[in-house]
């Protein structure tokens, strides 16, 4: 039996394949309100603990079968340790994104190396302004959601996103978030089919409805908690699903409902504005359309 292809039509599915990159050269910037909280609080930077950290998150990954790529770090990106946000996985294969702060823009060579060398297909490169992969969501097959915040992905880039999606046939609603919450993956995290981890009260009464429209169980993340990426949690497929050791509530909720919550710290990753979902790309989930 062959290999599914490189992409992903869901959050959900098993996931196969992701890319990260070692945190070599991370080290917090005031590239967000979170970051800027943790700066202004005085918290000090642990490279040896992140690097720790982020070993643990990838034997996570490795523990559960899933095949870790690694990007080339790069002395002159210290956030390219976030992958989430270089590209966008979708059904088609990988789209190169434009990420918005200078500090970061260059990290669109390292994913065009990586898909070329690993023979991963392009789907397309964002030109039309800056679009950012943690603002991509795919939730189910057929249907994404894309964030537009205009402090990081701007709304023309996120309709020709959307418009490639389209041409495939797929729904897509290009979403307006709070520039506070920086992507969209900060406010909404798809742990199981059809079930998600929102923070209501940060995003509009029209997407909670088309959500709930759609059929998906809605469990409540605060907007406090989704300050701290506590909903930026990944799912690994069959009903587990990587979070934070900080999320008590949402994990508490999860267990509920029968899924396996790994918890990990990411404490040095999330003081600098990502977590679990942002550290990682997506490259390939068991197909589910």
């Amino acid at each position: 039996m062959s290999a599914p292809a490189w992409g992903v039509d869901s959050e959900h599915g098993a996931l196969l394949d992701v890319l990260v990159c070692r945190p070599d050269n991370f080290r917090w910037l005031p590239t967000s309100a979170i970051s800027r909280a943790t700066l202004e609080a005085g918290h000090r930077f642990d490279s040896g603990l992140a690097a720790r950290q982020h070993a643990e998150m990838v034997s996570a990954y490795e523990r559960a079968g899933v095949a870790v790529h690694h990007l080339d770090p790069d002395p002159a990106l210290p956030y390219q340790v976030f992958t989430r946000d270089s590209s966008a996985m979708t059904p088609g294969g990988a789209v190169i994104a434009q990420l918005h702060q200078w500090w970061r823009r260059g990290e669109y060579a390292a994913a065009i190396r990586f898909y070329q060398q690993s023979d991963i297909p392009v789907r397309g490169m964002i030109t039309a302004a800056a679009l950012e992969g943690g603002d991509v969501m795919i939730l189910e097959p057929g249907c994404a959601v894309v964030g537009a915040g205009e402090a990081r992905t701007q709304e023309p880039a996120a309709r020709q996103l959307a418009s490639w999606l389209a041409d495939d046939g797929w729904e897509v609603r290009v979403e307006p978030i709070p520039e506070r919450f920086v992507h969209i993956d900060v406010l909404i995290a798809v742990l199981a089919e059809r079930l998600a981890a929102v923070c209501v009260e940060a995003l509009s009464g029209g997407f909670i409805r088309w959500l709930r429209e759609r059929g998906f169980e809605l469990i409540e993340v605060s907007a406090d908690d989704a300050f701290q990426l506590g909903s930026n949690a990944i799912s690994l497929g069959g009903e587990r699903v990587l979070s934070l050791n900080t999320a008590g509530s949402l994990n508490e909720a999860m267990r509920a409902r029968g899924l396996t919550v790994e918890e990990l710290d990411l404490s040095m990753f999330t003081l600098g504005g990502g977590g679990a979902h942002c550290l990682v790309q997506a490259l390939r989930r068991e197909r589910l359309g």
